[in-house]
């Protein structure tokens, strides 16, 4: 039933290329009609001779205008989902094993397999012109007499692995995963189906080429005629193409039952806990290593551990040990470690877009480097940056007898809400010039006898700070020193931001057993992760899996491939140039401004202070992480000639952060600062949620709580109390990045 109904859905589509075809013909055929008509004598006269030229005219556009199109649809090169692609002798068990799953299943072996950063797996036809190797050219005499250089081959469909599922699963769970998705290149190969699929993705692809940005108004226009062409067809072919993929996983989904059918049922609990721990993986522990310019290179090890930790702390390991005495499926891999650098490198440029290899500004980072090379220079960075923004708002420095350095204690009284009593004469935005008459408005409005007056140029006088008034030019004065005397060389400042350290607390680290063994990582701990299911606002909800194909509509790193396509997330700059991005920009603005609405008049200008300076950061960082298309490496790197990274990050893994939360984990840095150089804490990497404070081996208190109540409200109470009971001593200076 479900390849006869893929197959009348595809004759569907192609019946919609066949009426395209007519209705571009129409004008020349009728003005064959007419002129043959004329030259007969039958159809004589001034009208039909008027006639005769319109449609003859009409004919002359149309004809040359559809030979066009058709020719974009079918050189057009189609998205690809970006991959590493895994070499047959680098991986033969593994070949081995699919080549052995096809004849049980009694379907065509697909051509190659390669892996990607995501839980999923599909077929993906790789048969288009473009998507080959380069000709080989030819220096004989022969040269040039074989008709087309380039013809589309017959190869079946390539194998698409998630990289997760090789090092979670088992190599059984793994077979019985798949079995489905190799089922799926039977239906592939029927001629009609793949003819629609082709003419789909050519649609798809005209699509992206006319979403691309031009200049003259020639090409504009050109593109605009291809592009509603295009989009015509596709929403003609909408229902159909859907109804048709529809079919053919309903196919390979009945001819999978015969394989492995009850171990697939226990291997989709798996694949449900992979994608929850990989999508943590990603959010907690690897995008502040990405922002601090570090990627790790083992991040398949990595949700190996975040696995087991969430089994554990879920108590989902009933049977666990059971599980792990089966042989892993990474063990398929002649070179898993290599194999896991090269996805981990491609889910930082895709997630994050860093520069395609590495550099001194986007080095590798190992899980036992993690503490100290991230977490720890996360924090003394951000703690740095807060503090030049404090001397930029001109906020007094509060130390310890003998000594001028950074403390916590002055932030602390920066953001305490004043005695009613006492007027607060503290900007309420980030300083720019004060003149000696709106210093002495500023003092009328506000009377009381501890409000001072600036007198000269650019003067700010904190309220309750001593009477000490803090200038402009002292501010950026200790701003320059401080930048020049604790910054580390080779640093990269200001770009990792951290997590905050959640709520709950475990024992610091755990002996590994089973999975961590065969990886070689050891699990952290931390709060309960509640359930198995990912994180709500982390992203979209869990992928479909195990009854697909290779249709092109459902992959979303396929679709966020092509750069030139309508989304918001990788426009074209001649797209983002369009008038609707100042809309964006003022709602931007507009929701940034309602979320400081809750926090004080001192917390807002700082987190604008801090939310400018991040910006400023990140403009100038930027241009050292775009690259140009890298040519294609060898087995173990990603296809980069195969997909097209100008609008990098593809699929970035959260929005911006807003000013409550900048100052937020600015605020939460400083404080892990100061217990780190003044009570002995360390830091420590939780696989669940990234990074996080340790105090004897142990996870500390809740700590988030106390430093909303600092920014909603100014109270400093909750959080004087968490560290009088560990410690902490906020008058000490402490040492940054």
């Amino acid at each position: 039933m479900g390849v006869q109904a893929a197959r009348s859905r595809a004759l569907a589509v192609l019946r919609v290329r066949s009426r395209a075809l007519a209705v571009a013909l129409l004008p020349a055929a009728a003005a064959v009609i007419l002129l043959v008509g004329g030259s007969t004598g039958h159809l004589a006269g001034g009208g039909w001779d008027v006639l005769r030229w319109a449609v003859a005219v009409l004919a002359l556009l149309v004809l040359p205008a559809a030979a066009a199109v058709a020719l974009v649809v079918a050189r057009s090169r189609p998205a690809v989902t970006p991959t590493v692609t895994i070499a047959e002798e680098s991986a033969p068990d593994l070949y081995r094993m699919v080549r052995d799953l096809a004849d049980r299943l009694d379907v065509p072996a697909p051509s190659a397999i390669a892996l990607t950063p995501d839980c999923d797996s599909w077929l993906e036809d790789r048969t288009h012109p473009a998507h080959g190797p380069p000709p080989e050219e030819k220096h004989d005499d022969l040269a040039g007499l074989d008709g087309p250089a380039r013809r589309r081959s017959a190869a079946a469909p390539v194998l698409v692995i998630g990289s997760p599922f090789l090092w979670w699963m088992r190599v059984g769970e793994l077979r019985a995963v798949l079995a489905p998705v190799v089922a799926g290149t039977g239906p592939s190969a029927h001629p009609d189906i793949a003819a629609a699929r082709r003419f789909i993705r050519g649609l798809d692809a005209a699509v992206a080429v006319a979403s691309a940005g031009r200049r003259d108004p020639l090409s504009r226009v050109a593109c605009a005629g291809l592009g509603w062409v295009s989009r015509l067809l596709l929403r003609s072919c909408r229902g159909h193409a859907a109804e048709m993929e529809r079919g053919v996983a309903v196919a390979a989904a009945e001819r999978a039952q015969a394989v492995d059918y009850g171990l697939r049922i226990v291997a989709q609990e798996q694949v449900g806990l992979a994608y929850a721990g990989w999508d943590r993986l990603l959010t907690r522990v690897a995008l502040p290593a990405w922002r601090m310019g570090r990627w790790p290179s083992r991040l398949d090890v990595g949700v190996v551990a975040a696995l087991t930790e969430l089994s554990r702390r879920d108590r989902l390991a009933e049977g666990f040990a059971s599980r792990l005495g089966e042989r892993p499926a990474c063990d398929l891999l002649e070179e898993p470690g290599s194999m896991d650098e090269a996805v981990s490198l491609l889910a930082a440029r895709l997630f994050h877009g860093g520069p395609a290899e590495a550099g001194p500004d986007w080095s590798p980072v190992g899980w036992d480097e993690y503490p100290e090379e991230v977490v720890d220079r996360t924090w003394r960075t951000d703690a740095a940056r807060l503090h030049r923004v404090l001397d930029t708002l001109g906020v007094r420095r509060t130390a310890a007898p003998g000594t001028d350095g950074p403390t916590l204690a002055r932030v602390l009284d920066h953001l305490t809400t004043p005695d009613p009593a006492v007027p607060d004469v503290s900007p309420a935005t980030v300083p720019g010039t004060t003149t000696e008459a709106e210093a002495e408005a500023e003092a009328g409005a506000g009377a009381g006898a501890g409000a001072g007056t600036g007198t000269e140029t650019g003067t700010r006088i904190e309220a309750g700070a001593g009477n000490r008034a803090w200038t402009d030019a002292d501010a950026d004065a200790d701003a320059d020193a401080d930048a020049d005397a604790d910054t580390e060389p080779g640093t990269k400042a200001g770009s990792g931001i951290p997590t905050g350290v959640e709520a709950g607390s475990g024992p610091g680290s755990e002996t590994p057993t089973g999975a961590e063994t065969a990886t070689g990582t050891e699990p952290g701990s931390g709060t309960d992760a509640g359930t198995g299911a990912p994180d709500a606002g982390t992203g979209a909800p869990h992928p479909s899996h195990g009854d697909q194909d290779a249709s092109a509509d459902h992959r979303t790193l396929a679709h966020a491939a092509r750069p030139g396509e309508d989304h918001p997330d990788h426009r074209t700059p001649a797209l983002a140039d369009a008038p609707e991005s100042a809309d964006a920009d003022a709602s931007a603005d507009d929701e940034d401004e309602d979320d400081l609405a809750g926090t004080t008049d001192r917390g807002a200008a700082l987190a604008a202070g801090l939310s400018a300076q991040l910006a400023r950061e990140e403009a100038r960082a930027r241009p050292a992480g775009v690259g140009a298309p890298s040519a294609p490496g060898p087995s173990a790197g990603p296809d980069a000639a195969l997909w097209d990274d100008r609008a990098l990050p593809l699929l970035p893994l959260q929005p911006p952060r807003t000013g409550r939360e900048i100052l937020t984990a600015h605020i939460t840095a400083m404080v892990c600062c100061a217990a780190m150089d003044t009570a002995g804490a360390a830091p420590g990497l939780d696989w669940l949620d990234g990074p996080s404070l340790l105090f004897n081996g142990a996870r500390a208190a809740d700590l988030a709580p106390s430093v909303l109540s600092l920014v909603e409200t100014g109270d400093p109470g909750p959080l004087r109390t968490w560290m009088t009971e560990l410690g902490v001593r906020p008058e000490k200076p402490v040492r940054l990045v």
